[in-house]
């Protein structure tokens, strides 16, 4: 029973999100929450890790600012007790040229007292850079000669 109730507030929570309703979102997030998301915050600013519903608002301010329409496919949703594991595809339109940025992500969310207290996002950050910077890091990285470091 509790799964199955954690399992929706994650999938409410994400509806939130995708729709740029940051404070909807911040409802379902405990006042502590931490989120970690392993990326070059250089490049990937909305990366990182945050703790606080202050942080995690500035956050995903920083990814509407850089894109203007998200949307998500929720692949696979495992739910047991306050963990929540996710399997998503999303798309992020990028503000500056209106390119889609798509990427897979697994995201697991701890909750506590029916809030969500941890968000780790598990990422491919290389195709993800790729596709922000619009350039082929893999093309770059072959034709580099291994003797010229």
């Amino acid at each position: 029973m509790i799964a199955s109730l954690n399992r929706q507030r994650v999938l409410i929570f994400l509806e939130a999100f995708v729709a740029g309703d940051i404070e909807g979102a911040l409802s379902y997030c405990a006042d502590d929450v931490e989120c970690l998301a392993s990326a070059p915050i250089d490049i990937l600013p909305h990366m990182g890790h945050r703790h606080g519903k202050t942080e995690a608002r500035q956050l995903w301010e920083t990814v509407y600012a850089r894109y203007d329409h998200l949307r998500h496919e929720v692949r696979t949703i495992v739910a047991e007790g306050d963990k929540v594991a996710v399997d998503l595809r999303a798309f992020f339109r990028k503000r500056t040229n209106q390119r889609i940025v798509q990427f897979d992500l697994a995201a697991f969310y701890t909750l506590r007292d029916g809030r969500i207290s941890h968000i780790r996002e598990i990422i491919d950050t290389f195709d993800l850079v790729q596709q922000v910077l619009e350039i082929d890091l893999g093309s770059i990285l072959v034709g580099m000669n291994p003797g010229s470091r």
